[in-house]
């Protein structure tokens, strides 16, 4: 049943791009800058792959500067570096670095390997691990954790060896994902239709640098290299030159998009939404689950709450938008409350004990539309992992 829960949850998380883009871009006023945080993966310690004797860490900051170095000649954009130099930064550090400084866009930078042959250069959003391929990939980079002091306690919610535990983490990126994917395909065009590489096309998969940002984000595999003429492309000057610009480009086709469409939030052109049709086709074919039938569930009275217990609520979104707690404002949904989180909001339904009524306030808030809605637990008035309180 909780396998067929997730599953449930990755349909109904892929099809979530139906809410315009532009409803949901950074506000951006003609004087203020656009602030693009790049990052460059892996540093210091942490070498990333060595695939044919290359430095992944290298390879990344070199092409990293490069698309700065583009990005900085247009006065309206401020860029902002993670890491400038061969220097180790935590994973949680790099998405830090990008909420404080309220930044527009963020994007990561990495090179891929395998045993195989495979080739070619792909783009992540957050999202869900549609498939094994994806999953092994978001845990190679998700290793680096290991090399940060603390790394137990600092990443106690998110289990690197499970698919199921991005997802809460996905729902609160969620209202990002669609200019996410905007980026990343505008950067899969580049890549494919300017550079000829191999399109690995646009995918999801849990990488925790990304769900550490509040604002669209991705994860660029400029290419393999354990296949030895891409490695030997992305080490040489041409190539980093080349990877750079293609993504300083995508950047500043993006920026213009979004700047025209910021007066007009529920309006897409017809090529922006072909491009965000193709990628849903890409998704859609990776996945085959079943749809949560459109029953209003029974909802009994709950028993009254000892204080000092866990209990359970069900969050319903969240948003960096601050919205009235009151049933209106949530399809006549009462017991709502709110917390601050980072710098976003997370809005929660009802409050139990019991876990049996905790899911079906769940599915009260499904049927209601709230179809990513999700069980949480509170201990003391600290959320804690769900795993921990079940037991």
């Amino acid at each position: 049943m909780i396998m067929n829960f997730y599953r449930v949850l990755s349909l109904l998380f892929l099809f979530c791009w139906s809410t315009s883009f532009g409803s949901f871009a950074k506000s951006h006023q003609p004087n203020d800058p656009f602030i693009v945080v790049l990052d460059a993966g892996h540093g210091g310690h942490d070498p990333g792959n060595l695939g044919n004797g290359y430095l992944e860490k290298n390879i990344t900051l070199n092409i990293v500067l490069k698309v700065g170095a583009i990005l900085e000649k247009n006065p309206n954009i401020k860029v902002i570096y993670t890491r400038k130099d061969d220097t180790f930064v935590d994973l949680y550090k790099r998405g830090e670095i990008a909420n404080k400084a309220n930044a527009n866009l963020f994007v990561s930078v990495h090179c891929d390997s395998h045993t195989s042959d495979a080739h070619g250069a792909g783009t992540f959003v957050l999202g869900l691990h549609a498939n094994k391929q994806n999953f092994e990939i978001a845990k190679k980079e998700n290793s680096a954790i290991y090399l940060e002091d603390n790394y137990e306690t600092r990443y106690a919610e998110y289990n690197i060896n499970s698919p199921e535990s991005v997802i809460g983490l996905t729902i609160m990126q969620e209202e990002f994902l669609d200019q996410s994917i905007l980026l990343a395909k505008l950067m899969q065009d580049n890549f494919t239709g300017k550079l000829s590489r191999k399109d690995r096309k646009v995918k999801q998969a849990g990488f925790i640098v990304l769900h550490q940002t509040f604002m669209p984000s991705v994860l660029v595999e400029t290419g393999f290299l354990t296949y030895k003429p891409e490695g030997e492309y992305l080490d040489s000057s041409k190539g980093q030159q080349q990877m750079g610009e293609a993504i300083a480009s995508a950047i500043l086709d993006y920026k213009s998009q979004i700047t025209s469409n910021s007066n007009t939030p529920n309006v897409t052109t017809p090529a922006q939404e072909n491009k965000k049709e193709d990628v849903k086709k890409d998704k859609v074919a990776e996945v085959v689950v079943k749809q949560t039938p459109n029953i209003e569930p029974k909802i009994d009275k709950p028993v009254a709450l000892d204080k000092d217990k866990i209990i359970f609520k069900v969050q319903i979104f969240a948003s960096s938008k601050s919205v009235a707690v009151k049933p209106e404002n949530f399809k006549d949904l009462n017991t709502i409350s709110k917390e601050a989180f980072k710098n976003i909001y997370r809005y929660m339904y009802g409050e139990t004990q019991s876990i049996d009524y905790a899911n079906k306030l769940k599915k009260d808030a499904v049927f209601k539309g709230y179809k990513d809605a999700y069980v949480v637990a509170y201990k003391n008035g600290v959320r804690i992992p769900i795993e921990e309180a079940l037991k």
